[in-house]
């Protein structure tokens, strides 16, 4: 029996159909869940992923000290960080993969940001 896929996995797979990470211009995924954002870049040739960052990651947490930032301040630098660790590994072009959400709020945030680092898509 086929399950019925509905909301953000129907929008996902139909932009997944399009969207495709190569070595040249991997992929940039983004998944946010209710308190986080998590970023990655893929190379889909080869199925790994070179670079990933997040609301959890070590160097922003370091950076955050004492005083609470928004989610979408949080996404900023998420985005930002990203862009910083794809720089340094010689990864400049990325295709974008907002994976079923709308590009909107937390998803736009990061993108803007990382666009404003230097990554190009």
């Amino acid at each position: 029996m086929a399950m019925k896929l509905v909301g953000r996995e129907r929008r996902k797979l139909r932009i997944r159909k399009k969207v495709n990470g190569t070595k040249e211009r991997p992929r940039l995924s983004v998944f946010r869940s209710a308190r986080h954002i998590y970023a990655q870049v893929i190379d889909d040739t080869t199925g790994s992923t070179l670079v990933h960052a997040s609301t959890l990651s070590k160097d922003l947490q370091a950076a955050e000290g004492a005083p609470k930032v928004n989610k979408s301040e949080q996404a900023k630098r998420v985005g930002a960080l990203i862009a910083k660790m794809c720089l340094s590994k010689q990864i400049d072009r990325v295709v974008f993969d907002r994976n079923g959400y709308k590009y909107h709020g937390r998803v736009s945030a990061l993108a803007q940001a990382a666009r404003a680092a230097g990554l190009k898509f």
